[in-house]
């Protein structure tokens, strides 16, 4: 996996209050936190955790997966502290329930004693079962089609009502105030700062363009973060996991991430993804225009979220290539690609 972009990576949050000053979030989350918080759930409803545990792959979150006495092993999921509402969470976990409810294939939260969020020592989590399955096959027209139908069935769900408590991917949360972050904390050296000012503002103009293109789009509630990583395949089909990024968005915004990067290869793969999508939700044309619009808004986003979670000591390990010469040079060439690709007009399936 290349981590040196953002296209298989968590999409950051765009109100989260906490910045490169909170210092280790999780510090005090030790094995033995894990388990006596998920044992404050388990125990009053007869189980208990039989001190198994395996961290799992997160960095916005930490999560695990904890063995249980007599049962299968559960996953355990801690927020990261003041990043969401209690409000935004619990909000998350009722659309995936009304998901399941539909009978479409999500992971809920597990409720114990009619909460799905709980805290312990500090710390805000939620439990989950486990759920497998492997990579999706996106070279192949059925499966996206499947998946199309899936995301489909998915938005027919969320058009139905908006979030109240969470926010709508928009171009200040997820452009400009990254752009001001970024330059306000030092995190753009001097040489570059110039050219990279230059570079993200110009990519900014070209974002605000294809919106006005787009004209008066729908959001509704979207998954957030539907890249590849986040879809399990198993023989019944798809099933997505972690909705922790859901948000009102366009209907695209769970569309092209899953695109290749080719642009012949993006507009057949569109094409398919639609033909399955169309068969449970109307899809809008004119959202086409914000694909690269987006995709740049994740590029510009994803370098203020690393800066963000600078002092969480998972990050500089995980990211080591972070704020270097090259990385901010790498960026700015990135960005004069985004501004010429949202020139070259939208991807039209085929």
């Amino acid at each position: 996996m290349n981590h040196d972009t953002p296209h298989a990576t968590p999409f950051p949050p765009s109100d989260s209050p906490d910045d490169a000053s909170s210092e280790a979030p999780y510090a005090r989350l030790t094995p033995e936190c894990v388990l006596d918080a998920l044992d404050s759930v388990l125990i009053p409803a007869g189980r208990r955790t039989d001190g198994r545990m395996l961290a799992l792959n997160s960095y916005e979150n930490r999560v695990y997966q904890v063995g249980v006495e007599d049962g299968a092993p559960l996953v355990v999921k801690f927020y990261r502290p003041e990043r969401w509402s209690d409000e935004a969470i619990l909000e998350e976990h009722a659309f995936v329930a009304e998901l399941v409810a539909r009978e479409i294939p999500a992971v809920p939260a597990l409720a114990f004693e009619h909460r799905t969020l709980h805290s312990f020592d500090g710390f805000r989590f939620a439990v989950f079962e486990r759920r497998g399955g492997r990579a999706p096959d996106l070279d192949r027209r059925d499966t996206l089609e499947w998946i199309g139908r899936f995301i489909g069935r998915i938005h027919a769900v969320g058009a139905m009502e908006p979030y109240r408590a969470r926010p709508t991917l928009d171009i200040q949360t997820f452009g400009y105030e990254p752009r001001a972050y970024l330059i306000e904390h030092g995190f753009v050296p001097a040489d570059v700062r110039d050219a990279w000012e230059t570079a993200v503002d110009l990519a900014l103009e070209g974002v605000e363009a294809a919106f006005e293109r787009a004209g008066d789009v729908r959001t509704l509630r979207t998954h957030g973060d539907c890249h590849s990583s986040n879809l399990l395949w198993t023989d019944a089909g798809p099933h997505y996991v972690d909705f922790d990024d859901s948000r009102m968005a366009p209907a695209i915004q769970d569309l092209w991430l899953l695109l290749p990067g080719d642009r012949a290869d993006a507009v057949r793969a569109l094409g398919d993804l639609l033909a399955g999508y169309e068969d449970f939700c109307e899809f809008e044309p004119r959202e086409l225009h914000l694909i690269e619009a987006l995709r740049t808004l994740r590029l510009i986003h994803y370098c203020a979220w690393l800066a963000r979670r600078w002092n969480d000591p998972a990050f500089p390990a995980a990211f080591p290539w972070f704020n270097t010469q090259r990385y901010w040079e790498d960026r700015i060439l990135e960005l004069r690609e985004q501004i010429g690709a949202m020139q070259e007009g939208p991807l039209w399936p085929v």
